[in-house]
């Protein structure tokens, strides 16, 4: 641990000791041109660009050790913002949330109080993202067993719950109501709400099993009502939006049906999940222009796992013509740590890490060295 103690110091002071005092945070709100963002006080411009903070290096969920290691979130936290990072986004589960479809977890909202407390002394915003199911040993079976409207009610109830902890935090930059949801194409197989594992973890869930006679994108925009009225209920400030996959757009193929312009109503900006192909950095373009349909785009997702990082940048920087922010990935390693590294997943890390910050800086968001 002195290593990383050690690194932790050196990104403060190449920082300009950006903690030496608790900042003070603006909520944050939609830009009147609705492109963008602003905040809310000042009107100033706030571009989103952080990181997905969705495991820790060994690959646990924040609720697997925020209870054991909370030095190292409170590390971590620090690490984000020392390199440059605004946003952070938080992955929470159901059923560390919910111990019964009707009643929340008071234990994990009291812990979420405390990590929005962490964010606001860091100056760190949060993205909340919430009802995982990441873990499937963690999905009670309870869950498994509702019917939709019954797993639609208890799902309310988790917003209702999380959006009374977190309502008057001005570091909330969001609420994300699911991470890759999924409307139902027909009778799906069996009774398996989440999609197939990619690793130890599921990502896509779907909101139903059974289209029945309903167009998909109305089933949807009902699921996304329900639970913006049961957030909104409690807090009628922070943003709401959802995290779309790419294949969301309507065309030929896999699609989520999600469609963006038919499911946007209820929801303050899109958030898009896009991590573009080698030598296909223009259809990566196109299908992020398919989310434009009048509110502000993030790119809530994305990495340079499929392309070489000049093709990556590429995509950064053509991006921002219709993106209003970007949100990667750190898993708790800083760049001193990776650079000692010989793996190739740390010097991949280390690659994006500096693109991250390179980007920022031309778009002013991370001062200039």
């Amino acid at each position: 641990m002195p290593n990383r103690l050690i690194a932790i110091s050196l990104l403060i002071v190449c920082t300009d000791s950006l903690f030496a005092e608790t900042p003070t945070l603006e909520r944050i709100r939609v830009a009147n041109d609705g492109k963008g963002f602003v905040l809310e006080k000042s009107g100033k411009k706030f571009t989103p660009w952080g990181f997905n903070y969705d495991h820790d290096a060994k690959g646990r969920l924040i609720e697997d050790y925020w209870d054991t290691d909370w030095d190292a979130i409170k590390g971590d936290f620090t690490e984000m913002k020392a390199l440059g990072a605004n946003v952070a986004r938080i992955h929470i589960q159901f059923g560390k949330f919910m111990t019964a479809a009707d009643k929340p977890n008071e234990k994990s909202l009291a812990k979420l109080g405390e990590l929005v407390k962490l964010a606001e002394s860091t100056g760190l915003y949060i993205d909340l993202t919430g009802l995982g199911c990441y873990h499937k040993k963690d999905v009670p079976a309870w869950y498994d067993a509702m019917s939709e409207a019954e797993r639609w009610t208890a799902q309310a109830t988790f917003w209702t719950a999380v959006a009374k902890t977190c309502k008057d935090s001005p570091a909330i930059f969001c609420y994300d109501l699911m991470n890759e949801p999924v409307s139902p194409a027909g009778k799906a197989k069996g009774n398996d709400w989440l999609g197939p594992a990619f690793g130890d973890k599921h990502f896509v869930q779907r909101i139903s099993l059974d289209q029945a006679e309903r167009k998909r994108p109305e089933i949807a925009k009902a699921w996304i009502k329900q639970l913006a009225t049961a957030i909104r209920k409690v807090d009628d400030t922070h943003l709401i939006t959802v995290g779309l996959v790419d294949w969301s757009l309507d065309r030929p193929g896999l699609t989520s049906g999600f469609v963006p312009k038919e499911i946007a109503g209820d929801l303050d900006f899109l958030c898009v999940h896009i991590y573009p192909q080698k030598d296909k950095i223009d259809e990566a373009i196109e299908t992020l222009k398919g989310f434009d349909v009048g509110k502000p785009v993030v790119i809530e997702e994305t990495f340079p796992l499929k392309a070489p990082l000049d093709q990556f940048e590429e995509f950064l920087k053509r991006s921002e013509k219709h993106a209003a922010g970007v949100i990667g990935f750190y898993w708790g390693m800083p760049p001193e740590e990776l650079r000692k590294s010989k793996e190739f997943a740390a010097a991949l890390l280390l690659a994006w890490l500096e693109v991250f910050q390179k980007r920022g800086r031309a778009i002013g968001v991370i001062p200039a060295r």
